[in-house]
């Protein structure tokens, strides 16, 4: 039997690894190969590894996990998960049954995308989520945002950091007057009308259409798509979740324990305030911990 089953090997499922790796608990990753940010061709902002491609760091952690004999990373989807704490039983896409003590649920989240010509194309390129992520290679260049709701304003606090040009595009919404008002003493333009595709060109990273009106270019767009757990187990094992402006995301305490006793969650799937490499690794790391030190006697 494993200590640790962990289902998700990306940033936090890799650094839940790591720890129990080192405290020689027997743990087997379980991972689709499929990160979030693939996508990105830099990952930036992690100490150490700023602005290298995030694939490259994760084969890099793949590869200095091998020296751990305990550890074994499976490339395979968990399809269904039953029993309880100290006897959990996971099986695979392959037919392979798998039991064990805790588990670690980082399996993610995907991006649901509009249905725009160019969005899905230029996501992770000319259209971005995150301005710590992306921000610093942009600075000082006119950015755009993609209006979600009410908490797209806490963004158009945060971008002036970066940038004083900033052009918000309604898609659809109806901002209330206050918010038009404070846009306006701000110097933020406000473009109305629908999305209707993305391009560029050579002088602009991002050539945004509307269905009424002429394009507007911008250097950089900043979008936040809703999005979604790239798998149900959570709704299966009947985990309590917390609504997000995105999505859902799962329920943990301070030790990344959900709300089913020795089933932890790390990484975007249990993070409602923001996206982060680092805060994935940090999480990831908190959960190995935690799991390894409820099994002490």
């Amino acid at each position: 039997m494993n200590d640790v089953i962990i289902i998700g090997g990306s940033f936090a499922g890799l650094a839940a690894a790591l720890q129990l790796g080192r405290a020689r608990r027997q743990v087997t990753v379980l991972d689709t190969g499929l990160p979030r940010n693939r996508f990105a061709g830099h990952s930036h902002g992690l100490l150490g590894h700023d602005h290298k491609p995030p694939l490259e760091i994760l084969a890099e952690a793949r590869r200095q996990l091998a020296r751990y004999p305990t550890v074994r990373l499976v490339t395979a989807r968990a399809e269904s998960i039953s029993g309880a704490i100290d006897d959990f039983c996971v099986l695979t896409g392959d037919g392979e049954s798998l039991r064990a003590r805790r588990l670690i649920l980082s399996y993610g989240v995907v991006d649901q995308m509009p249905d725009v010509p160019g969005y899905a194309e230029n996501w992770g390129t000319s259209i971005v989520p995150c301005p710590y992520c992306d921000g610093f290679e942009v600075a000082g260049q006119h950015w755009g945002l993609v209006w979600s709701g009410p908490q797209s304003m806490n963004q158009v606090r945060l971008f002036h950091d970066w940038t004083d040009t900033l052009t918000v595009f309604a898609n659809g919404h109806d901002l209330p007057p206050d918010i038009q008002a404070d846009l306006a003493r701000r110097g933020i333009s406000v473009v109305n009308g629908r999305i209707t595709e993305i391009d560029h060109d050579e002088n602009h990273n991002a050539n945004v259409r509307l269905n009424a009106g002429p394009p507007v270019a911008v250097d950089i767009l900043f979008a936040h798509p809703r999005n979604k757990p790239s798998a149900r187990l959570h709704e299966s094992l009947g985990l309590a979740t917390v609504d997000t402006p995105q999505g859902v995301a799962l329920k943990v305490d301070e030790r990344r324990e959900t709300s089913v006793p020795g089933i932890y969650a790390a990484g975007d799937l249990a993070n409602p305030l923001m996206a982060s490499v680092t805060l994935a690794i940090s999480h990831g790391a908190t959960a190995g911990i935690s799991a390894q030190q409820s099994m002490l006697v």
